[in-house]
This record gives structure tokens, sequence and C-alpha cells, in this order.
């Protein structure tokens, strides 16, 4: 393994950052990665979006506050490394957008800026009476694309590992 921070060394992170979203269609498992991933930071650059920085240990990983990914695959294309493999039609990766209980329409705000940035129209607002519309994000929908993070003025929506696709992952 090469390299690791002196901060993550003494937190005990060998691998990177535990809870980093890495660019599309790197590798699930984190120690994986983490051998796989020899740091070049060539995927960076490569990003059409501009997402891609580097924790603390020097691995990829994504901010959303740029914007979202379009799936381009040229992060992939130029990592030298099976860390981002697209081989064999896999999917990206399998994240989801989650929204949290401080979202402004479950206080009665009409807000609706994460619906009209998702391109899969994956966020919905239902009709809950009196003039309020509650978010619903249609997972099935949802490519986890991250468009929908930034324009959030309160920050209440993140995009995650899908909690259904860790069960099937831990299931077998």
């Amino acid at each position: 393994m090469g390299a690791v921070s002196r901060f993550s060394f003494l937190r005990g992170r060998l691998s990177g950052e535990p809870d980093a979203i890495r660019p599309p269609w790197a590798v699930a498992d984190a120690d994986v990665f983490a051998r796989a991933c020899d740091r070049c930071g060539r995927c960076a650059p490569a990003c059409t979006e501009g997402l891609i920085r580097f924790d603390r240990a020097g691995f990829p990983t994504i901010s959303f506050m740029a914007g979202g990914c379009s799936f381009c695959g040229a992060c992939a294309d130029a990592c030298p490394t099976p860390a981002l493999d697209r081989t064999n039609g896999r999917a990206p990766w399998h994240l989801k957008a989650s929204i949290s209980a401080g979202c402004l329409s479950f206080t009665g705000v009409d807000c609706r800026i994460c619906g009209e940035h998702c391109e899969a129209r994956a966020i919905r607002f239902r009709p809950l009476g009196r003039g309020r519309w509650l978010p619903d994000v249609e997972a099935g929908r949802c490519t986890g694309c991250g468009a929908c993070e930034a324009p959030c003025p309160v920050a209440a929506i993140a995009v995650r590992a899908d909690a259904n696709q860790k069960e099937t992952a831990a299931c077998g």
C-alpha cells in the first residue's frame, strides 16, 4: 500500500476516509480500492464536471458541490489501475439521494429546487394539502448523480450508498 497521511494513520484510516464517495466505477470494497489506487491523480483533471477531490490520504473522492456527475467515464478511462473499472457493463455506483427532515418543504416552505435539478425526474413532490408539497425520491429512477445536492439551500439532500444495495451485497 502507498503512503498514508499522518492524520489518517493516527486515526486508524489506512485506506482513506471511510464514508468517502469514490469516483464512478470504483471498486466497491474500500480495502481493495485502496490497494488498487496508486493515487496518481489522473482522474481529477479528466473529470469533465470538476467533481473529483482528494481526501487526506490522497485517494480520489467526489464532491457534489460543483454539480452532478454526467457519467461520461473520463475518470475511469484516465485511471491506469483497476481501481476504476467500467468493464462488463457495471453500474457506475450504487448511490441514491435522500432528503432529511431539514428540508424546507417539511416546514411548509414551498421549495422545489432539488426536483428542478434532477434530470432523471427521481424527485417528485406529493401534495399534502393546504399548499404543502412533500419531496419523495423514487429510488428506482435516481442515478445518484448528485445534481440535487449542491443547490439545496439548507443542505437537506445527501447522496450516499443505497442501503438496499448494501444489504444485497452483504447477503451475497
